[in-house]
C-alpha cells in the first residue's frame, strides 16, 4: 500500500510539473494577487476531483467512446482557452500609465467578485478539457490496490490527487508572489501577459485542430 501511494504521488508530481493551460492560468492570475492565484488553483483542483469522481462512476468511458461528445467538449475547451488568451492580450495592451493603480483599487472594491472569477476560471478551464476527463479515466485505475472497492478507492485517489496539487501549485502562487515587486512593473507585466495570452491562444487552436 505504501509503495503504491508513493508511486501515485510521484506520478502526480510529474503530471503537475508538465506545462499546460492550468499552469499558465495559475501563473497569470498569481500576477494579480496571491489570492487570485490560489483561488484559481482551488478551482482547477475542484475540476480535477470532479473528473476523478466521474471517472470512478464510469461516465468518462462514455465520453471517450462517443466521438461526437468528445468533439463537442474539445471545441468548448478550445473556445475557453481562446477567450482566456484574448483577455490576457487585451489586458497586456491596456497595461500602462495608471492601470496598476486603477486595477488595485478595483480589486479592493470587489474582492469577492474577483475571487469568484478566479475560482470559476480555474474550474471552467479544467472541466472544459476533455483530455482531463479521459486522462483521469486511464490514470486513476492503475493505482487502485488489488481487492479494494473500486469506487471508494478511485474517489479517495481523486481527492488525494486534488489536495496534493493544491500544495504543489500553491508553491507557484507563493513564488510568483515573492517576485511580484519585479513582475508587477508595467513593462514586465505586459510582456508576461502577452506571453501567457499567446500560449493560451496557441493551446486553444491546437486543441480545436486535433482530430
Amino acid at each position: 500500500m505504501l509503495s503504491t501511494l508513493l508511486a501515485f504521488l510521484g506520478a502526480c508530481t510529474l503530471i503537475a510539473a508538465s506545462p499546460g493551460p492550468s499552469t499558465v492560468l495559475i501563473v497569470k492570475q498569481s500576477l494579480r494577487s496571491r489570492r487570485s492565484g490560489f483561488l484559481t488553483v482551488l478551482g482547477n483542483e475542484t475540476g480535477v476531483f470532479t473528473w476523478g469522481v466521474v471517472a470512478a462512476s464510469g461516465l468518462t468511458a462514455l465520453l471517450a467512446a462517443s466521438e461526437v461528445a468528445y468533439d463537442v467538449m474539445r471545441f468548448v475547451g478550445a473556445l475557453v482557452l481562446v477567450v482566456f488568451g484574448v483577455q490576457a492580450l487585451r489586458r497586456a495592451r491596456r497595461t500602462g500609465d495608471g492601470e496598476d493603480a486603477e486595477e488595485a483599487e478595483g480589486l479592493r472594491e470587489g474582492r469577492g467578485r474577483t475571487g469568484w472569477a478566479a475560482y470559476r476560471g480555474g474550474l471552467l478551464l479544467n472541466l472544459a478539457n476533455p483530455k482531463a476527463a479521459v486522462f483521469a479515466m486511464s490514470f486513476l485505475p492503475q493505482f487502485v490496490p488489488k481487492g479494494a472497492p473500486h469506487l471508494p478507492a478511485m474517489v479517495g485517489l481523486a481527492a488525494l490527487w486534488a489536495v496534493y496539487e493544491v500544495g504543489y501549485y500553491g508553491l507557484y502562487v507563493w513564488f510568483v508572489g515573492r517576485l511580484r515587486t519585479v513582475l508587477s512593473r508595467a513593462g514586465a507585466r505586459r510582456r508576461l501577459e502577452q506571453v501567457s495570452g499567446g500560449v493560451l491562444l496557441l493551446l486553444g487552436v491546437r486543441l480545436a485542430l486535433e482530430g
